[in-house]
């Protein structure tokens, strides 16, 4: 076994501290990656206070992890030591059904074994990246190009798979408006992207204090909710929108500024059920879709993307000492626009 360390909550709602655990010692196709930095997801904060139910303690915390290959086994052919790697939001899945022998191992019908907060099929519970090393099968590691910065690439494998995946499925590119409602750590991402595919990219944010922000990573517009006029003057007038926010809204409004055939994509998971109306659906033949993450392959096709165009998140790097004052600044969105753990300072 690997003996190494991370901070963990011990309970729902308690401070993360320092915690000792093993992991397993690498099998034939498993790569040892020591971390050298792990975003702050919000979904982190959710899980560590059992916000979502199941939560499982003692918890590591942290789907995005980059680091450097420290030791493959045997029958590892995708990577070398030294390399630069990636872990994101699953570690293995079945590998058999329909949904993984197409690349959506995120849709895997037994279930994907998240990074963390879950456990592998033989009952090994799985802990993050809030840690020094991490053991993975070759299989579900990820190459960062050498194009990005270690530190800035952590969140694309959350943040930057979230909203690429709808933005490629959907087909945003050059004729296209896209609306991106919210501009925190998803919406932040999903501007830069949306802006190299050669969509037209509108931020709707509640108020214009992003503004300058918004204009900055890439957006054609940017409106106030709060501004009733916004609503009118956007009507019939996207062909897809994604809600990145975890907030309810009322989604019927949105709904309203969507082209025929147009479709609005939920990927920020809200507090309490949305109520939908029928007649914003039928009239227009709008679409209400959702969204996850994306497949292996699919996410590296998105770190490449982004390594060709330049797109990291915009960070604050935080030593893990601070963590928990950084998760009370996440819930307060006082972040612009994603917290990264230096992982040098465990």
């Amino acid at each position: 076994m690997i003996t190494t360390r991370g901070y963990a909550a011990m309970e729902a709602s308690a401070a993360l501290k320092t915690y000792s655990f093993e992991r397993r010692d690498p099998k034939d196709c498993d790569v040892v990656v020591d971390i050298q930095f792990c975003g702050v997801c919000h979904s982190d904060i959710h899980q560590v206070r059992n916000e979502w139910g199941g939560a499982v303690f003692p918890m590591v915390p942290g789907h995005e992890i980059v680091g450097i290959v420290s030791r493959i086994g045997s029958r590892v052919t995708r990577y070398k030591v030294g390399d630069r790697v990636g872990v994101g939001c699953f570690v293995d899945s079945c590998r058999q059904c329909e949904c993984c022998r197409k690349g959506y191992e995120q849709f895997c019908d037994k279930g994907m074994v998240q990074t963390y907060n879950s456990q592998y099929y033989d009952g090994e519970r799985t802990m993050g990246g809030y840690s020094k090393v991490i053991v993975v099968d070759e299989n579900y590691v990820l190459r960062i190009p050498d194009a990005l910065p270690m530190n800035a690439s952590a969140p694309l494998l959350c943040a930057g798979i979230t909203l690429y995946s709808p933005l490629k499925h959907w087909q945003a590119g050059p004729g296209k408006r896209v609306g991106i409602i919210g501009l925190g750590g998803l919406g932040h991402v999903g501007v830069k992207i949306g802006h190299a595919m050669g969509a037209e990219v509108t931020v709707l944010s509640q108020t214009l204090k992003k503004q300058s922000d918004g204009k900055r990573l890439g957006a054609d517009h940017f409106l106030a909710t709060s501004d009733p006029n916004t609503f009118k003057s956007r009507k019939n007038y996207f062909d897809l929108m994604i809600n990145t926010v975890a907030a309810n809204i009322d989604i019927n409004s949105y709904l309203d500024l969507l082209r025929m055939d147009g479709t609005l994509v939920l990927v920020g998971v809200p507090p309490a059920p949305m109520t939908v109306g029928t007649f914003p659906l039928i009239f227009g033949r709008h679409r209400l879709a959702g969204s996850g993450i994306g497949g292996m392959a699919e996410t590296q096709e998105m770190l490449d993307f982004c390594g060709k165009h330049g797109i990291t998140s915009d960070i604050e790097l935080i030593k893990i000492q601070q963590i928990n004052e950084a998760y009370e600044r996440v819930v307060k969105s006082d972040v612009r626009y994603r917290f990264v753990i230096d992982m040098a300072s465990l």
